[in-house]
């Protein structure tokens, strides 16, 4: 008897126990079913961080520049091209009527009004050549103004002289395109140095958190001078 009585109450915390937790799952489950639907638990609200804010955003900018001047650079890449193969196409042309009118030409004696007729081709010439952009208005205007010109000479042998004016027109034209492709890959670069700084100092900016205001203007002033901004780009 005294066995089954000791059996019973050491039993009885254990119960407890069971119905205890069914009774705390119960009401759990009744205050779940009685919140109305569609009520989210609000987040803890995030600290701003303007600074990292600013630099994203500056860096946006900058991809934007550092975009523009690739496109720019790759564009005068390709005039440095495009005025070589003038060039190299002028100076053949030059070099065969060069080759061509190697031999002298039989003198003879010029007719009365020969002298007029080889100006007006040459000028002539001349004009069309500055007209299809083979010429530049001052070759042109040296032509007119006999300046390193001769009028008289024969218009066969007036050709080679007007082919090495194109050749030297042409190369003129790409040392000037050379000159802007190197200028527009330094500010490319200029604009992708720019953009890995920002987006260095926004990383950076993000893991350090929210900063004062003056320590705003100190990591832009630190770094970068109003021209180097993407807004005064």
């Amino acid at each position: 008897m005294e066995s089954v009585l000791q059996t019973f109450l050491s039993a009885v915390p254990q119960a407890t126990a069971i119905w205890l937790t069914i009774l705390l799952a119960l009401a759990v489950a009744v205050a779940v079913a009685a919140l109305p639907r569609g009520v989210t638990v609000p987040e803890p609200p995030v600290e701003e961080n303007r600074l990292a804010d600013r630099l994203e955003a500056a860096a946006d900018e900058a991809a934007d520049v550092a975009e523009r001047r690739r496109a720019d650079w790759l564009t005068a890449q390709q005039a440095v091209d495009e005025t070589w193969a003038a060039y190299e196409q002028a100076s053949d042309e030059a070099r065969r009527a060069g080759a061509a009118t190697a031999f002298p030409l039989m003198s003879r004696r010029r007719k009365l009004g020969d002298n007029v007729d080889r100006q007006r081709y040459l000028h002539r010439a001349a004009t069309e050549l500055c007209r299809s952009q083979d010429l530049s208005i001052a070759q042109l205007n040296d032509v007119y103004a006999h300046r390193g010109w001769n009028p008289r000479l024969h218009p066969v042998q007036q050709e080679p002289v007007l082919l090495n004016a194109v050749r030297a027109h042409r190369f003129d034209a790409y040392q000037r395109a050379v000159e802007k492709e190197r200028a527009a890959w330094r500010s490319a670069d200029a604009a992708a140095e720019t953009l890995r700084g920002l987006r260095a100092e926004a990383a950076a900016a993000r893991l350090r958190g929210p900063v004062t205001e003056a320590g705003e203007q100190q990591v832009f002033a630190e770094h970068w001078t109003p021209a180097e901004l993407p807004a005064a780009a």
